[in-house]
């Protein structure tokens, strides 16, 4: 990926440009030290002047009403500009201004709103940080600081707000009682800094020539090495997976991370501002020497099985079999290219008109198979995001929304939930598998919202944490009543769960990144400066004890800090290093033909490859998967193999049970689930079973409970519990069990009703 920077020969304004910002609409406009205001389209075209400003309005900063705050009631779309008089005024897109307020004294250096244009703040020369409301009314002194402050962000939630003073950040809590947080950030003063809402990170610039990027704690993530000269702007792209540095005559596009991508040469001096488009194809930036930069992100590689497409510059897409050698396709399209996907054998391509209108937005859809002739989707808005999975895939907009397609071209569904935010979803909090869609719910992150591709229908109720989720991930392997959810919390503890009933099981914590397998149900996370591979994660709902035994942890300190895991396929797993480089790790290829056989049922060869391969590993992930397959027999002989007497006895036990609800019991009971081996023997109508193994659980009020209800076995039970009794020279003290102490026990008649059930069990 890289950055291709495009300018006008001649600059449109006469003097410096102080501030550029997209609109709504993906209109750039741009405001000089010239006073104009001026007007262009995403292809870098001046389209016109809007208005020229009063010669004594010089502006320093400007700030566009949030997207979210036009969704609740407000429709009409302006912007907040920043001046050197003092004053903050609003200006609509005609170049009229609405409201002019007297601020600070002297410049008003930079302005934010919140994320939901129900606040703005603003920074001065005089030192001082104010709260604003929408129409412009004051609120509140947040600070007085006795020196200029050049920049403040909102955070995500708005609950708090970032500003700079000298060498420090500042996270200022809007609660009083509340403490602030603040830390020296660079070795000069910091000019200017961007907090992202997606991921949460914040990053800063200033007079040290570098660039950093900061946890909400206040914690170093990455520093740059030093740049020719001051960082003069940076701006997060609107999904948090990239940022963009802007210094003299050099912007440079990073990864999340740190690393850059691409560092380009500009003719525009010093880079003031930079703004991205909603989609986050493009970029603007203000140039001191009056021109204004525009960067479009091209040269994209994404890569599935042997297909390896490649994005230029010129709207070109090609597609090349990398095992054949042999260029598949290679397709020019009329409008711009806005995002690309492939995946399950399918090619997806967004496209959008280059100028402000965007009458036709459009999505084609190409089987890799034959790449001629797509599906063609027309859509209303530029596409941010495609997910993709084996029988469907999402597109999101910021005014559709999540909108579900078939790979025939059809919409399925439009899952909505309250408090839908569009513009700040990504692939680390919206996922999508075959029959399930999970997205953290913005105004809970410790919440999982999970619906029917489908219908876009909620189905069952949400996944709720303890703390707040960072990231999530549905497996893409087997059945839909089989799937499972892998969450991240900001803890970096990784969690698994069912989606279709909560149940959070704590797998690793300190985890970077995680990824699942593309074709089994295989999971990969870096943690701890060691790369580790569950071979079978369900392992964690058959037998925890087994967790240890069908995992593979291999070294990763070469991989450096905070490697991202990009690719997980085949038997490599493919990792980005801190920076930037890739590097690929190898895993055993027999856990892959271990599911293949096991998809297929072909136990036996299944019992075959173990005993070739002699791998405790994967004699243990087969005998997990035969206890999930209820295969006994198959069981027995992985439980043999690795030495696990206890479960091999307790197999042999299960086998001699004459009826197949009291072996699905048992094997529930193996799974450590005695509330659903209780419920299938009550089902079957196995009272006695149901009865016993209650009080092989030491369940007593529960065993007579079921006695008593069904009016069978109740002096079994009170015989039990008198022998328990007894052999710990205890006295009854239950009043359950007291209120049946004249119930006479029977030792040979209790023997002849078991007698009499087993029977009647062996012969149903």
């Amino acid at each position: 990926m890289r950055l291709k920077i495009t300018q006008q020969d001649v600059p449109k304004h006469e003097d410096i440009v102080t501030a550029v910002g997209w609109s709504a609409a993906n209109e750039l406009f741009s405001i000089g030290d010239d006073h104009s205001v001026m007007v262009w389209d995403m292809a870098g075209d001046h389209q016109k002047k809007v208005c020229e400003l009063a010669a004594d309005c010089h502006v320093t900063d400007m700030h566009w009403f949030p997207l979210d705050g036009q969704r609740k009631g407000n429709t009409s779309d302006f912007m907040a500009l920043a001046c050197t008089d003092g004053t903050f005024k609003f200006l609509d897109k005609s170049g009229k201004i609405k409201v002019s307020v007297a601020a600070h004294t002297g410049a008003v250096v930079a302005l934010r709103w919140n994320l939901d244009g129900t606040a703005l703040a603003t920074c001065g020369e005089d030192g001082v940080v104010k709260e604003w409301s929408r129409s412009g009314e004051k609120r509140s002194t947040l600070a007085e600081t006795g020196t200029t402050v050049y920049s403040l962000q909102w955070s995500p939630e708005g609950q708090h707000l970032l500003y700079t003073i000298n060498k420090q950040i500042i996270i200022k809590p809007m609660q009083p009682s509340a403490k602030q947080m603040q830390w020296n950030a660079h070795d000069g003063i910091v000019l200017c800094t961007d907090w992202n809402p997606v991921n949460g990170l914040i990053l800063s610039g200033g007079e040290d020539c570098k660039y950093k990027v900061w946890d909400s704690y206040g914690r170093l993530l990455y520093q740059s090495t030093l740049f020719d000269n001051t960082i003069t702007s940076v701006g997060w792209r609107p999904d948090g997976e990239l940022f963009a540095v802007g210094s003299y005559n050099t912007i440079a596009v990073c990864d999340k991370r740190g690393w850059a991508h691409s560092r380009e040469k500009t003719k525009s001096g010093s880079v003031l501002k930079l703004s991205w488009t909603s989609d986050g194809t493009q970029l603007s930036g203000a140039g001191a020497n009056g021109q204004v930069v525009f960067g479009q992100l091209v040269d994209r590689h994404i890569e599935w099985g042997s297909f390896d497409v490649c994005l230029d510059e010129n709207d070109h897409v090609k597609v090349t079999d990398t095992l054949k050698q042999v260029v598949e396709a290679d397709q020019d399209f009329a409008d711009r290219v806005t995002e690309i996907s492939i995946g399950f054998g399918v090619l997806l391509v967004c496209t959008a008109r280059a100028d402000a209108t965007m009458q036709r937005v459009q999505c084609y859809v190409y089987a890799v198979h034959n790449l001629h002739t797509p599906h063609i989707i027309d859509l209303a808005h530029p596409v941010n995001l495609i997910l993709q999975c084996e029988n469907c895939f999402l597109l999101v907009d910021n005014v559709a929304g999540i909108r579900v397609f078939s790979y025939e071209g059809h919409q399925l569904s439009n899952p909505k939930c309250m408090g839908l935010r569009p513009e700040f979803l990504n692939k680390q909090n919206l996922s999508l598998s075959k029959g399930s869609l999970a997205l953290v719910d913005r105004n809970n992150p410790k919440k999982v919202l999970i619906f029917d591709p489908m219908s876009g229908k909620e189905m069952g109720g949400p996944i709720i944490h303890m703390l707040e989720i960072t990231e999530i991930a549905l497996d893409q392997y087997g059945l839909g009543s089989e799937r499972k959810l892998a969450v991240l919390d900001r803890n970096h503890d990784l969690y698994l769960t069912p989606i279709h009933h909560q149940h959070l099981v704590k797998i690793a914590n300190m985890v970077d990144s995680f990824l699942w397998h593309t074709k089994t149900d295989m999971l990969s996370a870096s943690m701890d400066q060691q790369l580790c591979t569950w071979y079978y994660p369900n392992v964690v709902y058959v037998d925890t004890d087994l967790i240890e035994k069908t995992r593979c942890i291999k070294d990763g300190a070469g991989f450096g800090k905070n490697p991202q895991l990009v690719k997980f396929s085949d038997t490599h797993v493919t990792i980005r290093r801190s920076d930037g480089a890739l590097v690929c790790s190898s895993i055993s290829p027999f856990p892959s033909l271990l599911y293949e056989y096991v998809e297929n049922a072909q136990w036996d060869a299944a019992t075959k490859l173990c005993r070739f391969v002699k791998d405790k590993k994967i004699w243990a992930c087969l005998g997990a998967m035969a206890i999930n397959g209820q295969m006994l027999d198959t069981a027995e002989i992985a439980f043999a193999a690795i030495d696990e007497v206890d479960k091999l006895q307790y197999i042999l036990y299960i086998k001699d049970i004459p009826s197949a609800e009291g072996v699905a019991a048992e094997l529930a009971l193996f799974r450590r689930r005695p509330e659903e081996a209780e419920q299938i023997l009550l089902t079957a109508g196995l009272h006695y079973r149901a009865i016993k193994l209650n009080i092989k659980l030491f369940n007593w009020e529960r065993a007579l409970d079921l006695a008593v209800r069904n009016q069978v076995h109740v002096d079994t039970v009170l015989g039990y519990r008198q022998r328990y009794l007894t052999s710990f020279n205890k006295e009854e003290t239950s009043q359950s069990f007291l209120q049946h102490a004249n119930v006479t026990v029977d030792w040979e008649a209790i023997k002849a009703k078991i007698t009499e059930e087993k029977e009647a069990e062996r012969r149903r």
